[in-house]
């Protein structure tokens, strides 16, 4: 959602609203959602002032009467905008970013998620800055006057620019004025400049401080200047290359891996736990660190993390911070962790931790979110899931909540494949297509998956469970069924089932469900697996939390991940760098292309036509892209597109490239005149290598579509039937113009392709498809339509409405044919819209 549209409501005249981002506002202890928008103002006597407009909000900002302004912060002379890096603090690529914003008057700091759009908004608040120069106003004048502020002071005529200055936090990179150049300071990775000098300068007692969690200690993972080194191959491989020597040097060490990594086991505890909307009430070291070693990973899930409405319609809820504490105090004491990534949706919330020794090889960490819930968008039922690079492997957790009830399988079946269709991480690159949770070396899968016992009643259930005959049990678990039919979860693996089933208990008690409802017991909450070299040591329940009416469900693991041998990959560089050499030295990039002019004939408006050939490289890697010709703006004319238009060939490989031909109502009017022709001429450049030039032509259909009304009005022949010299000239007449006398035949009042369509639907559109029903249907359904009618004549005392009428009615009167399966969620929602207008709209 761009919650920059809501700020811009709030804007006046000349103001714009440039980019907002969503953050945390801390103060002490205290942590407040605040929503920053970048706002410039263009004053009528010229030039641009800019400004952080600071807002208030309970929920995602869609209008401006979701916001409620705070202060507005000019960006002046004094103004800077660092992000911070205390000492002590680990780093780690994918962190929240921590930002302290500093003016004469107020010094604030914030936590903004990581992501591209918190880059992008950093980006655009230093690029506001360099524009403040001696020959410029100054940009609080506006900002000061209209809200009755304090006059401004004087301003400095030193641009501003992306620094890092003594007297700031350790590490940090600052936005604005104050300061000297960095001449020494070097790029950390992720577009800021750090200065390695200016660590360690302020005093503890001197610096802003940053909320950390002292009992477990838990120390937050934020950026640092640690300067990337060469056998660093996690951090080598997640920078982003623009040449193609780097593509083809990364392309190698990729094929090569195995040549210079070996694999070394890391302890994994994986967690899940429903707590039904509770506060935590109890220690969680019995679920998360008794009886095993401290592990080097924790990825712990949660599910109904809160369940009042508030939680689902507004952002914020208080459960978040209290079961993250709970987690931090819970962890293994014999080691210290620090929290690499917390994402939440609604009530479903994913935790990563590792041990501080492994801090440095984690990088490229990504988080999403996917709601299956209501109308199967919302975030009461869906997915949260974080990828990241451990030293050279990629490991995506995903905790889910699936659909409840015992008879909703398959919306549970679904509910998992729109986690794994959606579900997408954006690339250090982002040139690259985004990764699916099935593009990981290793997937670990946790949750309440809602799976039931199916065909056996209440009392057998219990009466197995008391036998301890869980294997006999097992066979009726939906998601064993449901696996074993390839439904869901293909190629993953799910430990043996040891324990009894973890739902559904009676609140504080180890009793099984005593309530109205009694249901029945059930493995509901799950952990799979799936990748290589993946030993699972443990898989149980813990009785001991009798928080929820959910147990909570743990497995370790040993994982084989991926590690660099730095003497091994030196050499293996080398290598690659010196065959690069070898084959630079010794050839140019060389293409056949299987067909050079291309030609569309009889192109439709609207229609996609298509064309394709295919690009064969020689011995050379080959980049190659379609470049613009001298003086146009792109590569080819509106109509015409190349899929690909770029991209990258191995030696001895083909791609097929596809030209499509498209005409919309931005094109149609110019090919309809004349004053454009299916021609154009693309350039297909090699990079290092020579251009080639494709011809394409075709001839196109003129329609009434993209033709000016006063045009048609003079057309009583179709288009299609008239000389292109006659549609020319009609098409280019001043919309002005009127019938003079000299031409043969007076205009008509409207165009007779307007007035054939209306009078078509005004002859046919009254005949309702109920109509076309056999004569015994179509008097059943009238007859249905006039009792359900006078239903809602009587609404006052029956209390029905049209839409319980049609929700109720929409499956009964309207279904597939016989044999078929039921209705899907969408079928059923047409089928009540229709009923819906018959009873809104009697016949």
């Amino acid at each position: 959602m761009d919650q920059s549209v809501a700020i811009q409501e709030t804007l006046a005249e000349r103001e714009y609203c440039i980019i907002a981002v969503q953050g945390v506002l801390c103060e002490g202890d205290s942590r407040q959602s605040r929503l920053l928008g970048l706002v410039r103002h263009r004053p009528e006597h010229g030039g641009q002032e800019h400004a952080l407009f600071l807002y208030m909000h309970r929920r995602m900002a869609i209008t401006g009467d979701d916001v409620s302004l705070d202060q507005i912060v000019p960006i002046s002379q004094d103004f800077t905008l660092k992000e911070v890096f205390p000492d002590g603090e680990l780093y780690i690529l994918g962190s929240d970013v921590t930002v302290q914003l500093d003016t004469a008057e107020l010094s604030l700091v914030f936590q903004l998620p990581f992501g591209s759009h918190t880059r992008t908004f950093l980006q655009e608040v230093a690029r506001a800055c360099p524009g403040l120069d001696s020959g410029t106003r100054d940009p609080q004048f506006l900002w000061l006057s209209r809200y009755g502020c304090t006059e401004p002071q004087p301003e400095s005529p030193t641009p501003r620019v992306w620094n890092s200055a003594p007297g700031t936090w350790p590490g940090c990179a600052t936005i604005g004025g104050g300061g000297s150049n960095c001449d020494s300071s070097r790029p950390n990775g992720k577009g800021l400049l750090v200065d390695p000098s200016s660590r360690g300068q302020d005093k503890p007692e001197n610096l802003l401080t940053r909320q950390t969690k002292s009992k477990s200690e838990i120390t937050d993972m934020v950026r640092s200047s640690t300067i990337i080194t060469v056998p660093d191959k996690a951090h080598i491989l997640s920078m982003q290359k623009f040449g193609l020597r780097d593509t083809i040097v990364k392309s190698h060490l990729v094929q090569k891996e195995e040549d210079y990594t070996y694999i070394q086991n890391f302890r994994f505890f994986v967690g899940t736990y429903n707590v039904n909307g509770q506060s935590p009430k109890e220690c969680l070291r019995p679920w998360l660190s008794h009886g095993i070693q401290a592990p080097d990973v924790y990825c712990v899930g949660f599910q109904e993390l809160d369940l009042s409405k508030e939680a689902f319609f507004f952002h914020d809820t208080p459960k978040e911070e209290e079961w993250f504490k709970a987690v931090s105090e819970g962890l293994h004491p014999d080691a210290k962790y620090a929290k690499v990534k917390l994402i939440r949706l609604v009530g479903i919330m994913l935790l990563l931790y590792v041990k501080q020794e492994h801090a440095a090889y984690i990088s490229e960490v990504e988080a999403e979110t996917v709601g299956t819930g209501i109308m199967g968008r919302m975030g009461n039922k869906g997915g949260v899931a974080i990828r990241f690079q451990f030293h050279n492997t990629s490991i995506c957790v995903v905790n889910s909540h699936l659909a409840a009830h015992t008879e909703e399988f398959e919306r549970r079946n679904q509910d998992y494949k729109d986690i794994c269709s959606r579900m997408q991480f954006c690339q250090v690159d982002p040139s690259l297509p985004p990764l699916t949770i099935s593009r990981h070396d290793v997937i670990l899968w946790l949750g309440d998956l809602n799976y039931r016992i199916e065909e056996l009643d209440v009392e057998k259930v219990k009466k197995l469970i008391e036998e301890k005959a869980f294997q006999t049990l097992y066979a009726y678990d939906q998601l064993k069924i449901q696996v074993a039919a390839k439904t869901v979860f293909e190629g993953f693996t799910e430990g043996e089932l040891t324990f009894q089933p973890t739902y559904k208990y009676d609140t504080g008690s180890d009793d099984w469900d005593t309530s109205e409802k009694c249901r029945a017991p059930a493995w509901c909450d799950r952990i799979l697996w799936k990748g290589k070299n993946i030993t699972q040591l443990s898989y149980q329940s813990h009785m001991a939390l009798k928080t929820s009416d959910h147990k909570p469900v743990s497995s370790v693991f040993d994982i084989g991940v991926k590690v660099i041998n730095e003497e091994l990959y030196r050499k293996t560089l080398e290598e690659i760098v010196r065959s690069l050499d070898k084959m630079e030295n010794a050839n140019i990039p060389s293409v056949s292309l299987s067909k050079r002019e291309f030609y569309f004939q009889n192109v439709k408006y609207m229609q996609l036509q298509v064309e394709s050939f295919k690009i064969h490289n020689g011995q050379v890697p080959c980049q190659f892209e379609f470049i613009n010709k001298p003086d146009e703006e792109s590569y080819c004319k509106q109509w015409l597109n190349a899929n690909p238009s770029r991209g990258f060939l191995l030696p001895d490989s083909d791609i097929e490239i596809e030209l499509e031909l498209f005409v919309n109502k931005n094109t149609a009017t110019k090919l309809n005149s004349g004053e454009d022709k299916i021609e154009d001429i693309l350039v297909l450049h090699l990079d290092r290598g020579k251009d080639y030039f494709l011809s394409v032509s075709g001839n196109y259909l003129p329609s009434c579509f993209g033709s000016p009304i006063h045009t048609l009005c003079y057309m009583r022949e179709p288009i299609l039937d008239l000389p292109p010299e006659v549609i020319s000239e009609l098409t280019l007449m001043p919309v002005q113009t009127e019938d003079d006398g000299s031409r043969l035949e007076t205009p008509m009042n409207i165009p007779k392709e307007l007035w054939m369509m209306v009078d078509y639907l005004y002859r046919n559109a009254v005949q309702q498809v109920i109509s076309t029903l056999p004569t015994f249907h179509k008097n059943v359904f009238n007859y249905l339509m006039a009792f359900l009618q006078e239903l809602l004549k009587n609404s006052a005392k029956n209390h029905l409405d049209e839409n319980i009428l049609a929700s109720i009615f929409g499956s009964l009167l309207l279904r597939n044919p016989a044999g078929d399966q039921k209705l899907e969620m969408t079928e059923k929602k047409k089928a009540q819209e229709f009923i819906h207008q018959f009873l809104c709209n009697p016949l």
